[in-house]
């Protein structure tokens, strides 16, 4: 195809964006044989999670766990110091594990026969699935890859015409009410890029990227200061686990300030950023001063693109796509998934969209995914994770009933005592409509060493509806972390064994 070329490509399916929930839906469907085109603007494969996200914040949370260790190593006879940190090695460590990773992924879209367009991509007639691909870049033309890392140049416009389209946008950090992203205020893509950890800091949020950047800079020797709106950091989490995780942070040097209200931030050139906020039971404004500001409240969807309004693909009052349980949209033959679509943004959410989207196209009559088996984790020290239903939630929906939580005491635990840190652990059950006088767990909450590997039985037992005395039956390895799921759900079961 050349610069001027103006034919039409027909393609079964075309996907706008490469991050899980895009790459996701090419792989299975690229597996069932239909014909895929995977267009991406970024130079990398991946989106926010492989690139800006997931991947490289976990690569430096790694090395802060590895300087825990070492500060925590004179508790058991230790004599160990961190002498410096050689933060260019430890940026090209990051750097090495996103490529390996997008270098990967490519590599397994062309091996399933995955074409991948680089370019800007933009719907021009959803009615008929026509869009147009033009260069992401100035002075570039739109490549094609059909083997990994070997691109060919196609001009300055590519025609596609697709029986099916996926939108798979991704999101953005969203900014500040009164102010963008300037200066010493940054986003969490920024703080990624820094090349070294600031010596103070002001977070300002409570999920999930706001408590790890506090963790991770905590343990580099940063003051860190979080500015939280309500009492308990991950407020829409199970109350327990905010809790503990709140506390256990401030044990750890973190300054958490709760009830605050952000202002204004005064940000210059080599400045820093002072955040001005109010609180609940205070009088007048309070300051809080940082090297770096880090506002973390938040992603907006990227649908902002005149093309989206243009296809009448319908959105909330908040820009997101509008899609049902299977990934469908507004117009016919056009499907929507990952972090574009409402819900909580997890890779592994959007995986599952990916998955449910191709295999309906397919013709599969797949499973539509269900929110309550998504499980979430936070790379804190210690984690936190989560899957299905808090207390609150359960008692409110009408199809559970005889519901119950459990709380099991962590520090009973060996493995808990050796690690040094706290926990908790909070097992809601009960009983379902379509299985009544049949108790099931219906929800996990955890914060512990580990926790983002426990939560995957509890996913498991959540998903298949599996009975409590049934999985209480299984006993688990000792002495290990997942006893406390064990025991927890013993004790759920009404026979509790180390615990009263």
């Amino acid at each position: 195809m050349t610069e001027d070329n103006t034919t039409t490509q027909q393609i079964d399916i075309a996907i706008i964006g490469a991050g899980p929930g895009g790459y996701a839906t090419a792989l299975r469907a690229a597996q069932l044989g239909k014909s895929v085109i995977l267009i991406e603007r970024d130079e990398t494969l991946g989106g926010t999670c492989l690139n800006r996200g997931c991947i490289p914040s976990k690569a430096l949370i790694t090395a802060a766990r590895t300087m825990d260790t070492v500060h925590q190593a004179r508790e058991v006879g230790i004599d160990a110091t961190i002498n410096s940190v050689d933060f260019g090695t430890l940026l090209a460590y990051k750097t090495r594990m996103v490529d390996t990773m997008t270098s990967g992924l490519a590599g397994l879209l062309a091996h399933r026969g995955v074409t991948v367009l680089r370019g800007e991509a933009a719907i021009t007639d959803a009615s008929e699935h026509v869009m147009q691909i033009t260069p992401s870049a100035p002075e570039t033309q739109v490549r094609r890859f059909t083997r990994s890392g070997v691109g060919e140049d196609m001009g300055q416009s590519v025609t596609l015409q697709a029986t099916d389209i996926v939108l798979a946008t991704g999101s953005r950090p969203k900014p500040l009410p009164q102010h963008d992203f300037s200066g010493a205020l940054i986003d969490s893509t920024q703080a990624l890029s820094l090349i070294r950890v600031p010596a103070s800091a002001v977070i300002i949020g409570s999920g999930a990227v706001a408590v790890e950047f506090a963790g991770l800079w905590n343990a580099g020797g940063c003051n860190v200061t979080l500015l939280i709106r309500k009492d308990r950091v991950l407020s829409g989490w199970n109350r327990r686990t905010g809790a503990t995780l709140t506390r256990e942070l401030k044990r750890r040097g973190i300054n958490i300030i709760t009830h605050a209200d952000v202002t204004a931030v005064d940000v210059g050139v080599n400045l820093g950023a002072t955040v001005h906020y109010l609180r609940e039971d205070q009088d007048g404004e309070s300051t809080a001063f940082g090297e770096v500001a880090m506002a973390a409240i938040g992603r907006d969807p990227n649908t902002q693109a005149a093309w989206f309004a243009g296809s009448h693909i319908e959105l909330t009052d908040d820009g997101f796509v509008r899609a049902d349980e299977l990934g469908r949209t507004s117009v016919p033959g056009i499907w929507a998934a990952g972090d574009i679509t409402e819900g909580d943004a997890l890779a592994n959410r959007a995986f599952e969209q990916g998955i449910v989207i191709a295999e309906s196209i397919a013709g599969l009559d797949p499973t539509p995914l269900d929110d309550d088996t998504v499980a979430k984790v936070v790379f804190s020290s210690p984690e936190a994770a989560s899957v299905g239903c808090t207390l609150e939630q359960a008692r409110s929906r009408e199809d559970l009933s005889n519901v119950e939580e459990t709380m099991f005491p962590m520090m009973s635990n060996a493995r808990m005592l050796m690690s040094g840190s706290a926990g908790s652990m909070s097992l809601v059950s009960g009983e379902r409509a379509q299985a009544p006088g049949r108790r099931v767990v219906l929800g996990a909450h955890i914060v512990a060493p580990g926790a983002s590997d426990l939560i995957a039985e509890a996913e498991q037992l959540v998903g298949n509806h599996v009975p409590l005395s049934d999985a209480a039956r299984l006993i688990h390895p000792h002495p290990t972390f997942s006893e406390t799921f064990g025991e927890a759900l013993l004790k759920a079961d009404g026979r509790p064994l180390h615990t009263r």
